[in-house]
């Protein structure tokens, strides 16, 4: 089902805010140091598709990169959905579900 992609470059993720014009993208914010984010990744696991990666302690200049393209506030865990060059969908903490992300992938606006 889910296919975690780690994002490891702003090229990368300029890359998946272009495809966002075709598509939407789901941008996952996760900190391999924090139990809730824990819990939220095995949630996130039951996403249907490409799940794109953003590990904070790893990548903590894409997170900041994406925070400044959408002027949506750093958190994580922290699910972004890109559609048109913009976010159309953001949730964090135990407020992200695959149910919830799985309908706005499907949604058609």
């Amino acid at each position: 089902m889910a296919n975690f992609i780690e994002i490891d470059s702003p090229e990368t993720l300029e890359t998946l805010f272009q495809q966002s014009f075709d598509v939407p993208i789901l941008l996952f914010k996760h900190s391999v140091t924090c139990p809730i984010s824990t819990n939220v990744y095995d949630e996130v696991s039951a996403v249907e598709g490409e799940i794109n990666l953003v590990i904070v302690q790893k990548a903590r200049n894409i997170s900041n990169l994406i925070a400044e393209k959408t002027e949506i506030r750093h958190q994580s865990p922290q699910a972004i959905i890109l559609r048109d060059g913009k976010a159309i969908y953001h949730a964090s903490h135990y407020d992200i579900t695959a149910e919830d992300i799985n309908s706005e992938m499907r949604s058609k606006t």
